[in-house]
């Protein structure tokens, strides 16, 4: 009996968080802004004469648009989709992601984590507060390019970013 009357007690307790919850919203990566900032990220490396690849991803880091330059290395489009997805799950750029890992023992082994990689060109892509995504770059000589060129193609779609 007291098995019982411990099951409603538990039940009776729950009950009022269970009738509190409400459907999560969150705000994501629509397709045109994705298409738009690859676009204005490869330009932005182009222009420069790097030939890249720029990846977009959504806030679960799974890809929305790809767009390589004609020259860029195969290479490019695997690198530039995991430094999108590791700043999106990570809700940082990979280059800071990368210098804490270098400075803290404890964050070493983030490069283990399957799918992150650790160099410059990952930058998060955020609505106000929100990381709705992210944008990775790869193939100029040197991450710190990388992130420029993403940085270039965000201010060119910043407006859209409410």
């Amino acid at each position: 009996m007291s098995n019982i009357r411990n099951a409603i007690v538990a039940a009776l307790t729950l009950a009022p968080a269970a009738a509190g919850a409400e459907v999560l919203q969150e705000r994501n990566m629509p397709l045109a802004i994705a298409q738009e900032l690859a676009q204005a990220t490869v330009e932005a490396c182009t222009a420069k004469n790097f030939n890249v690849t720029a990846t977009v991803v959504d806030r679960a880091g799974l890809v929305r648009a790809v767009l390589r330059a004609d020259r860029a290395g195969p290479h490019t489009i695997e690198a530039s989709r995991a430094k999108a997805y590791t700043a999106a799950s990570a809700r940082n750029t990979t280059t800071a992601i990368m210098e804490n890992a270098d400075k803290n023992p404890a964050a070493r082994h983030l490069a283990a984590i399957e799918g992150f990689l650790l160099l410059g060109g990952g930058v998060p892509v955020k609505a106000g507060d929100e990381v709705i995504g992210a944008i990775g770059v790869g193939g100029a000589p040197g991450g710190h390019l990388d992130e420029e060129c993403a940085n270039a193609g965000l201010a060119k779609v910043q407006a859209k970013l409410k």
